[in-house]
């Protein structure tokens, strides 16, 4: 009899729990999106959870349902960098199903095609736009959109609870936090608030297998200070430059003594050498001038003699060539995202949000001094810690590097992984797509926990949007556990 009560006592319990949090939540599911021809073919709804103490913050996500086994396939929350950028710029210029068709929109209502390698075609996805005021995120209060690192992943924590209750189907789906970018340092925080609230018994609890990071931000000095050993790796650097600056400075190019008179003089070459250099894709233009003119947003003029030293290996160029940049696809996701019908569709509530942006600017330039001024700090200075006590968990993790990435190299997440002081099970090799070498990888491993690391040859800072195939047969191989 007491057993009957018990399990009854339970039931209505999570009755109640799902009740509230729908009615503290919202949710639409979406068959057409304007832009699109015909019927979406996946699942798609997106919402806003509450969170809080009050639910003066106000997340808002885009779930895709899996297009192979939704039951069974694993459950991915996927962070956006920045901090401050949306994760609608993941849903179509990464790994999401659909994307802008560039080369058939218009300015009006740009057009959207399928993504071949999606990967929601091996994955459920819940893409959520956080810290507060990032996407369509916003809060009810203005003392709601001041945060942090460690205040927002506490947030998205409480989030993923609130969802997987009024989701529970995918309770026991295999669970991965993942991310890019600066992700790297919101993605571990979020996986240990899971860690600590299933080993302090907090429900639901959650069917965490690891963590995804794509050319993670790890440390503050460390990520940044490998950008002139990289560059010089290269061939952006002369071996001369490269020895000079690292006798010069010690090693050390971020803190520099003012008073070291050599070691400024050989940052200033560098700096030279570097300037022109689109660090996010060492091999494409850069392009800032694409954010700087509404007239010509779509490309950017090359400089001509007088903004550049003349030089006989500079070749003569009509003035009126231009140069196609990748961020001019940005452009038309702006103009889909603002457009009236789009906002409808989504189900986007009138007047929390102005205009939508790619990155939130006032989050992203905010100081790194929590000073009560700034909206957002960046308090987590380095998650290194976090990576080492997850090598002492029952934990799944690949971390992946898109090669010709100067803002976040992969020789520097080499290093901390180094750190971590992991076994290696297999050592660095490389891997194959369509019988070609797709990059490079290594397995570290010990008891219950896993890391694979891997290179993806070719692709710049957010790996799937310069190498999709690749980066879809990365991720396959690793859910199913295959061998690179």
């Amino acid at each position: 009899m007491f057993f009957s009560q018990s399990k009854l006592q339970l039931t209505l319990l999570l009755i109640i729990l799902v009740f509230f949090h729908t009615f503290c939540s919202s949710h639409n599911v979406i068959e057409y999106l304007p832009g699109f021809p015909g019927k979406l073919p996946f699942k798609l709804e997106t919402g806003y959870i509450g969170v809080g103490e009050k639910e003066e913050v106000q997340l808002f996500y885009y779930f895709f349902e899996s297009e192979s086994n939704p039951e069974d396939d694993p459950l991915m929350l996927w962070l956006a960098g920045g901090p401050g950028c949306s994760s609608l710029y993941g849903v179509t210029n990464e790994i999401g199903p659909f994307t802008i068709d560039f080369l058939n929109s218009n300015r009006s209502l740009p057009s959207l095609m399928l993504r071949e390698h999606a990967w929601t075609k091996v994955a459920n996805i819940i893409f959520l736009d956080q810290p507060v005021g990032t996407g369509f995120s916003y809060a009810t209060t203005p003392e709601a959109f001041y945060s942090n690192d460690t205040y927002a992943t506490e947030l998205a924590y409480e989030f993923l609870r609130k969802w997987l209750i009024s989701h529970p189907k995918y309770i026991n789906n295999p669970l991965y936090i993942s991310g890019i970018s600066y992700a790297g340092v919101t993605v571990p925080l979020v996986a240990n608030n899971i860690y600590r609230g299933n080993e302090a018994g907090i429900k639901p609890l959650m069917n965490i297998k690891g963590y995804i990071l794509g050319n993670p931000y790890t440390d503050a000095f460390g990520d940044i200070n490998e950008r002139v050993t990289y560059a010089h790796r290269m061939g952006l650097l002369s071996d001369r430059l490269h020895h000079s600056a690292k006798v010069n400075c010690h090693g050390n190019y971020v803190n520099v003594n003012p008073e070291n008179v050599l070691c400024l003089n050989d940052l200033d070459r560098i700096n030279q050498c570097l300037d022109k250099i689109n660090e996010y894709m060492i091999l494409e233009p850069s392009c800032d001038s694409v954010w700087s003119t509404k007239e010509d947003i779509l490309s950017s003029a090359i400089p001509f003699p007088g903004e550049s030293p003349t030089n006989f290996l500079q070749s003569v160029v009509a003035p009126e060539k231009k140069i196609m940049c990748r961020n001019a696809a940005v452009v038309h996701l702006y103009t889909w995202a603002n457009n009236k019908s789009v906002r409808q569709a989504l189900d986007i509530r009138e007047g929390t949000k102005g205009e939508w942006t790619r990155c939130n600017k006032t989050i992203q330039s905010s100081t790194q001094v929590p000073d009560g001024t700034t909206p957002y700090v960046c308090n987590a200075k380095s998650v290194v810690g976090y990576h080492k006590d997850f090598a002492h968990k029952n934990c799944r993790t690949l971390i992946f590097s898109g090669d010709h990435d100067k803002a976040f190299p992969h020789t520097a997440t080499e290093k901390w992984i180094e750190f971590l002081e992991v076994p290696i099970l297999s050592d660095w090799r490389p891997w194959f797509v369509q019988g070609q070498i797709a990059g490079y990888t290594m397995t570290y491993g010990r008891d219950d926990y896993e890391l694979t690391y891997a290179t993806v040859k070719g692709a710049g800072h957010t790996a799937p949007e310069y190498k999709p195939e690749e980066c879809f047969a990365m991720i396959t191989r690793w859910f199913d556990e295959s061998s690179f």
